[in-house]
């Protein structure tokens, strides 16, 4: 396969500025692969090629991959997973993000030097069959055609919808194995996801089911974990997990909790669960939203500070279908605990909330602000339960909450500039 750049899992980690991108795309950006017994074999580029685009555009992106073998059906999460690391192995593309929020960047250099989508696609074809034997045969099709990128969108929320439903049947407590995954350990060195059935990954491409399936059709990037004893069932903390985890240089792992021990995250998490020290409570941005949290900074600004692959207590990336499971940060009350949440994630998510808790949660459009935040929660009634002393950057600055409880005074906050 010849190109006109190079090809390296050394440029995995290149990150290209908007000034210098030819073009950006993604505005829509969905990826699907799907097992298919059917299929013709080859590259196809709908819509139009980079030598058709003019420098600056911002297009829409799909990208569907139909793969033939010996496979199973719940490899098709972990397989759609490794887009994002074969495309970022060509010099002069960056791709961002999963499932219908991807965003993929292309230089201005390597349009000179004759890259095409083609090419792209050439690469994904040819990595697919050479990282997986069980492989026989691969068709690739690039969108940028806004009609059939929505079309692909449409078909490929509808494949999500099932794998989640799928993989929600299952609980940590019916398995004994949980699993490690470091696909993105490139770029977020130390990095991994613990996959367990009610944590699926943070980019919310593989559940545990998905995992468990790459495992046994032998994907290196994904190992198993003994689960071990538990040590702490509600903030889902297991013997083996620690175990596993003080090769990366973390003691502790929680699952289900964002204090002390959270599960790391790197930068392609779905959505970021914040604790906001003024109110004793949380917030959830996910990827897509475009303005500010409370705290004044963007999904975006806040994923570069946290999403290093290291753990950062009052902060954990997620996917959108942890936030759907039962044990979301139960460690730490789960939904009664959350009091701001983007308003279109609270529209997703309305069959999910707790109905006593939903309209409780404000939302941008009432509280842009901490100091808002503060001002609609006074007189609100304190969760009664003990709630432990806290430590949380928040960027810019550190806040320490100390809540005295059954004694006659109770320190509210400390601010240390």
């Amino acid at each position: 396969m010849k190109l006109p750049v190079d090809v390296s899992r050394i440029y995995e980690g290149e990150r290209i500025r908007e000034d210098e991108a030819f073009v950006c795309l993604g505005e829509p950006g969905v990826e699907l692969l799907r097992v298919s017994e059917s299929l013709r074999e080859g590259v196809v580029v709908s819509g139009r090629e980079l030598e058709e685009m003019k420098q600056g555009e911002h297009l829409p992106f799909g990208l569907r991959v139909l793969v033939k073998g010996s496979l199973s059906r719940d490899a098709e999460g972990v397989l759609e997973r490794r887009l994002h690391e074969f495309i970022n192995y060509i010099q002069g593309v960056s791709h961002e993000g999963s499932r219908d929020n991807v965003r993929m960047r292309i230089s201005r250099e390597a349009v000179e030097k004759g890259l095409k989508l083609e090419h792209v696609g050439m690469v994904v074809a040819e990595l697919l069959r050479k990282e997986y034997p069980a492989i026989s045969q691969v068709s690739v099709e690039i969108i940028t055609d806004e009609a059939a990128v929505r079309e692909l969108e449409e078909q490929a929320l509808e494949v999500y919808r099932q794998r989640d439903e799928r993989a929600a049947e299952l609980r940590d407590e019916d398995v004994d194995v949980f699993y490690a995954c470091e696909i993105c350990e490139n770029h977020a060195p130390k990095h991994e996801c613990i996959i367990s059935p009610s944590r699926p990954s943070g980019c919310g491409s593989i559940s545990w089911l998905e995992a468990k399936a790459a495992v046994e059709m032998g994907e290196q990037a994904i190992k198993p974990v003994r689960k071990g004893r538990v040590i702490d069932e509600a903030k889902g903390e297991f013997e083996g997990v620690n175990e596993h985890s003080r090769a990366k240089g973390r003691e502790r792992v929680f699952l289900h909790s964002v204090f002390e021990h959270p599960h790391p995250q790197c930068s392609c998490a779905q959505a970021v669960v914040f604790y906001i020290p003024e109110v004793d409570g949380f917030g959830i941005v996910e990827s897509t939203f475009k303005g500010k949290t409370p705290f004044g900074i963007d999904f975006a600004t806040l994923i570069k500070q946290i999403g290093d692959g290291r753990q950062h207590t009052g902060f954990t990336g997620v996917s959108i279908a942890y936030l759907r499971s039962p044990s979301f940060l139960k460690g730490d009350g789960g939904w009664s605990r959350v009091v701001w949440i983007t308003s279109g994630l609270r529209e997703m998510l309305r069959g999910t909330i707790p109905e006593e808790h939903l309209e409780g949660i404000l939302t941008e459009r009432e509280a842009a602000t901490v100091e808002e935040l503060q001002r609609l929660m006074e007189g609100r009634k304190e969760e009664p339960e003990s709630r432990h002393a806290q430590m949380v950057q928040v960027p810019g600055r550190w806040r320490l909450r100390v809540n005295f409880q059954n004694t006659e005074f109770r320190v509210k906050e400390i601010v240390i500039e």
